[in-house]
């Protein structure tokens, strides 16, 4: 039970109850387009109850957290770090095991940068091929700075992992894996049961960039046994400008801080200054107080309705979306690994990927479009852009009969 809510039990959500619960959903686009809302992987609609939490806090309790003994400071504070026990609880860690950052990217960014002056010439990275941008470029900025070896993981033809070729490239030298638990483009889920496995074997640390997953499935980092996770508000029904990295307490305490600032530090001095214990030595300077307290409260709803019953509903969703595209034709789907979550990218033969996503959104269809900020991916599977429609708990079949019905209008346009 959260918040007084029980998890629904029965798999199949009322989403009729959970889309009226949504604000954003509720209206049409261009006149009298219904919205339907197909883009939830580069960021979720907010929920009522996370938006009245933040502005609950705006209106009420805010000030700034942690250094104040007035009134006003003490509860901001309280609800600050009740957010990050929320989080904790979310993905099985300890409280001292969460830094708020801004962002998926900062918190990547974070780990690289401390990693970076740890690591020695010659020591190697291991990315795959799957990778957002965000699990690509600080490592390539820190292995031109170090003189470090990233080496990369293929996938096959379905959109799974070469776990073998995985595997081949692991050494001594290897110091940090670097993989998406969830692709962003193609849905595909890694088996990183197996990627941490195989890595600490050989004395490597992983980073999971969870953003794809957290949404979709439980995550138990305990469980996963893994180093380092990462993931963003706004793709879990939460606001934007609030991520989350996660990180075993003897290695963020071994990490260097990433930023220096006002309530980081434990003395300041001119002569040199020390620093307070993980997660606070990463958090320097005023922290997004309404964004972390809007997080806890989406994932306060998400566990309302319970994971598992998203999970089931969302499987459903993937495979009549998977049987309506198919049976429409001339519909090349990326990614057909037998694990994958409801992310669909695909490409319709003889039109471009934008000029579809353009002519779907004048019928009231929101999707994706473009390289999703995986551009080595869209390199491996030969396309320039592909389209994407991901579902949520909101989506239902009916915005999936919407979908086709506007594929048909860009199909006679340019027929």
């Amino acid at each position: 039970m959260v918040n007084g809510v029980a998890p629904m039990v029965n798999s199949s959500l009322d989403v009729a109850a959970i889309k009226a619960q949504f604000p954003a959903l509720n209206q049409s686009v261009y006149g009298n387009k219904p919205l339907v809302y197909l883009d939830s992987a580069a960021s979720a609609q907010k929920p009522e109850a996370v938006l009245c939490a933040m502005d609950d806090f705006q209106r009420q309790d805010y000030s700034n957290v942690h250094r104040g003994v007035h009134c006003l400071s003490q509860r901001a504070t309280d609800a600050f770090e009740a957010a990050r026990d929320t989080v904790a609880r979310f993905l099985s860690a300890r409280v001292d095991e969460i830094v708020f950052t801004k962002s998926t990217t900062e918190a990547i960014n974070l780990v690289a940068h401390g990693m970076g002056e740890l690591l020695q010439p010659g020591d190697e990275i291991i990315l795959t091929q799957l990778e957002h941008h965000a699990n690509i470029i600080p490592w390539q900025l820190i292995a031109q700075r170090k003189g470090l070896t990233i080496k990369v993981v293929p996938i096959l033809d379905d959109g799974q992992l070469d776990l073998d070729a995985f595997k081949s490239l692991l050494s001594d030298k290897t110091k940090l894996v670097g993989c998406a638990y969830v692709s962003n483009v193609l849905g595909t889920v890694l088996p990183v049961n197996e990627i941490i496995a195989s890595a600490h074997a050989v004395g490597a640390q992983v980073l999971l960039d969870a953003s794809q997953a957290v949404t979709h499935r439980k995550v138990d980092v305990k469980a996963l046994d893994v180093d380092y996770l990462v993931f963003t508000g706004h793709k879990l029904y939460g606001p934007t400008g609030i991520g989350v990295l996660y990180g075993r307490h003897e290695l963020l305490q071994a990490l260097p801080p990433y930023q220096g600032g006002g309530d980081m530090i434990d003395r300041v001095s001119f002569e040199g200054s020390t620093f307070k214990d993980a997660p606070f030595k990463f958090e320097a300077g005023t922290p997004a107080i309404t964004e972390a307290i809007g997080l806890g409260a989406a994932i306060d709803w998400v566990s309302s309705v319970g994971m598992d019953n998203i999970a089931a509903h969302e499987d459903k969703l993937l495979h009549y979306a998977h049987d309506r595209l198919n049976a429409f034709g001339g519909v090349k789907i990326h990614g057909q690994a037998p694990e994958k979550v409801s992310v669909v990218s695909f490409t319709l033969e003889g039109i471009h990927a934008i000029d579809a996503a353009t002519i779907l959104d004048k019928t009231g269809v929101a999707v994706r479009v473009g390289q999703h900020c995986a551009e080595p991916l869209h390199d491996r599977l030969g396309v320039s852009s592909t389209a994407r429609a991901s579902f949520a708990a909101y989506n239902s079949f009916n915005d999936i009969d919407a979908l086709i019905e506007g594929l048909g209008v860009v199909r006679e346009l340019f027929a």
